[in-house]
């Protein structure tokens, strides 16, 4: 017999800092089964916050994962793309975990942090990665999944280090751009990265769970500004910076989406022999910077067209730009038409808008 009773969808999940979003005027949204902010005040201004001076996003909802043992590393090193035996204590590398065809399971950030081996991975990927990880064990490792037992919080922009200067310690001030370390802060450690998803220059903190409405409300008292996942998206956008479910999935590999650079083909990881075959496809359409004419922005889908209409790929992702006042799109085209100023069209909710190909990334912040 069919089942015939309605089930209400699950409620959405919550960080540590659900009830602070609320509190200080958070527009909460569904974003990958957790209810986060969307934005505070506006998506422009604090965009804007974080171009010209700092500001801060919970991302309490990307899954942290700590793997330890004596082959922490050897199974690392088979489930991700990037090369990780010459990774220094403290040094943190952008890979990805590909399925074995080649395609993309997620988008990762691993560390190797003095007392384990660290994995930072998108909310909505959580469960699949540590699944393939367990599917393809390694003997005397563990993982230990600390995200419900701790926050993540960016702190990002030009003016970062003003703000941690009075509560984190100079050596985190002198971490060269991707490097981390552990801060003991009364009694408990504090994971600090030197990463983000802006564009801009800043730390990414994890710090047990109990501490973080004080440490947001900190971060808020020395001049950071409170950001949510719209501004988040338009800073990573500008910043040419791929998003699993946009840019990135199953059925696209890396070299398509201009990731070849965390791809080492010279070790054996899952994927790396259809990856081999799939570096030399000219066939596969390619992941391409858009800007538009007027101030019409397009939205994930749009068709993109030659000049005689035909359509040679589809829109990913697409905003108007706060900080080059104009609207920008990113797009896998078809690659004979990947050329840095071919004029291109968009159909947005059925009107030709005309645009051209743009490298990426759009926006690069000011050397320090």
């Amino acid at each position: 017999m069919d089942d015939c009773q309605s089930h209400a969808p699950a409620p959405a999940m919550q960080t540590p800092l659900h009830a602070w979003h609320v509190a200080n005027k958070g527009r909460m949204v569904d974003f990958a089964g957790f209810s986060m902010p969307v934005q505070y005040t506006s998506i422009i201004s604090e965009h804007l916050a974080v171009r010209k001076s700092a500001g801060f996003f919970d991302v309490s909802h990307m899954g942290r994962l700590l793997i330890r043992g004596e082959a922490a590393m050897e199974w690392l090193d088979r489930i991700v793309t990037c090369r990780l035996s010459d990774l220094a204590v403290g040094q943190v590398r952008y890979g990805l975990v590909c399925n074995e065809q080649g395609g993309v399971i997620d988008d990762v950030l691993v560390t190797r942090w003095p007392d384990a081996w660290g994995l930072v991975v998108n909310a909505s990927n959580h469960e699949a990665v540590v699944a393939w990880m367990m599917a393809h064990p390694v003997a005397d490792t563990t993982i230990e999944d600390v995200t419900s037992s701790t926050v993540m919080l960016a702190l990002q922009g030009p003016e970062w280090w003003r703000v941690v200067q009075s509560f984190l310690p100079e050596s985190i001030l002198a971490l060269p751009y991707y490097r981390g370390a552990i801060v003991a802060k009364d009694g408990t450690k504090w994971r600090i990265s030197r990463t983000g998803y802006t564009g801009e220059y800043g730390v990414e903190i994890v710090a047990p769970a109990a501490v973080g409405e004080a440490l947001a409300n900190s971060l808020l008292q020395l001049g950071a500004v409170a950001c949510g996942l719209g501004a988040r998206d338009t800073l990573r956008l500008e910043a040419g910076m791929p998003l699993y479910g946009h840019e990135l999935d199953e059925q696209t590999n890396p070299f398509q989406a201009g990731l070849g650079r965390s791809v080492d083909l010279s070790k054996e990881f899952y994927g790396c022999k259809a990856l081999e075959a799939l570096r030399g496809d000219v066939h596969a359409p390619v992941r391409v910077g858009l800007i538009l004419d007027g101030r019409r922005a397009s939205r994930q889908g749009d068709q993109v067209l030659d000049g005689t209409g035909i359509q040679i790929g589809r829109v990913t992702s697409g905003t108007f730009s706060p900080t080059l006042e104009r609207p920008i799109a990113m797009a896998y085209i078809r690659r004979e038409m990947a050329v840095t100023g071919q004029s291109v069209s968009l159909l947005v909710r059925d009107t030709h808008v005309p645009g051209q190909v743009t490298g990426l990334p759009f926006y690069k912040r000011q050397a320090r």
